[in-house]
């Protein structure tokens, strides 16, 4: 289910750096460990918790003077972010998302799973069909080309794209069904985000009021300590490295989505992340980076703006109230909403 994301988080008390996609991580973090950091102030301490979700490394990192309290605050993100992960993902088989790709239908769906439902739906209301979870038979047909070496046909990405349309799925609280013989969908697209508000919501139900969270998306309350916010980077689209200028969390979440994550042709031209109107690519941005306030929506709208390319989704951004993004397009080429918080 994952897709990658490539940012650089400062951590508290300290220079180390978690980066997702390149994981720059303790090595003696591994799943199901939690880091004590040293004392700070007023008794307070960094925690930094591991585990696996998503086909990845996730990771809580909080400040509090409670060891017992950051330990449960840890556990219980953990625990919503596996939830998410066993009822969404396309390949496990004990997911909804993977019997109703297999059947077209699911019976008696989790009320998480309606939620992002929901928000998928309002979402492609929202980008003119830009998101739509509807597209997994594309990645279907790309990436059985991929394993003999080459690009689909133009006749089978035809075929592909006529089993593609979020408006022929219908639910309800009984049942999720496919309209259409062969449709497949995936939520890799917000799920995660939808993830990263559940984990932060359980964070707060501990007391926890500063902390950082990386579910493949990133959200984060407070401060990584009394004078400095928690910081992030994004990463260069075609380098292994992260820009120079940071930006700060502010309360709002985290998604980039970027052509470099899952790509099935050399010059990126092609990749993970399809046009539902074209079954192809989107040809002019390599990455988008969205803040929102909640991981729902900037992990949706990072893969909708990277469809619509820089005037749409530039347009789209200024007309959403708390929304800021970053774009960079395949030359390099760069450009911020205006409230984007850049230090």
């Amino acid at each position: 289910m994952r897709r990658r994301k490539f940012m650089a988080a400062s951590v508290g008390f300290g220079t180390a750096a978690l980066a997702a996609g390149w994981k720059i991580i303790d090595n003696h973090a591994l799943p199901g460990t939690v880091l004590r950091g040293g004392p700070g102030a007023a008794g307070e301490r960094l925690y930094r918790g591991f585990d696996i979700a998503f086909g990845t490394t996730v990771s809580v990192q909080l400040v509090h003077d409670d060891e017992r309290q950051a330990n449960l605050a840890i556990e219980d993100a953990f625990a919503e972010t596996k939830k998410v992960d066993a009822l969404m993902s396309i390949h496990r088989e004990g997911s909804q998302v993977h019997a109703l790709n297999a059947s077209g239908g699911v019976d008696r769906p989790h009320p998480y799973l309606l939620a992002v439902l929901k928000a998928a739906r309002e979402l492609s209301v929202l980008t003119d069909g830009a998101f739509d979870v509807t597209v997994q038979p594309l990645w279907r047909t790309y990436a059985q080309a991929k394993t003999e070496s080459g690009l689909p046909s133009d006749a089978g990405i035809d075929h592909a794209r006529a089993l593609v349309g979020w408006e022929r799925m219908a639910f309800d609280g009984q049942r999720v069904q496919l309209l259409q013989p062969g449709m497949a969908i995936t939520l890799n697209g917000i799920a995660q985000g939808f993830a990263t508000d559940l984990a932060l919501a359980r964070v707060r139900e501990r007391g926890i009021r500063h902390a950082l969270l990386d579910t493949g998306e990133y959200g984060a309350i407070g401060s990584r300590d009394r004078s400095r916010p928690w910081l992030l980077a994004v990463q260069e689209p075609r380098k292994r490295e992260p820009m120079p200028q940071a930006f700060r969390m502010d309360g709002r979440c985290v998604a980039t989505s970027g052509d470099y994550e899952m790509h099935f042709s050399a010059d990126y031209a092609q990749h993970h992340i399809f046009d539902p109107h074209t079954g192809k690519s989107p040809p002019e941005l390599a990455s988008v980076t969205v803040l929102a306030p909640t991981g729902m929506l900037a992990d949706g709208l990072s893969t909708a703006l990277m469809v619509m390319g820089k005037a749409k989704a530039m347009k789209l951004v200024a007309s959403l109230d708390n929304v800021d993004a970053m774009l960079i397009d395949k030359a390099g080429a760069r450009w911020q909403s205006t409230g984007f918080p850049l230090v």
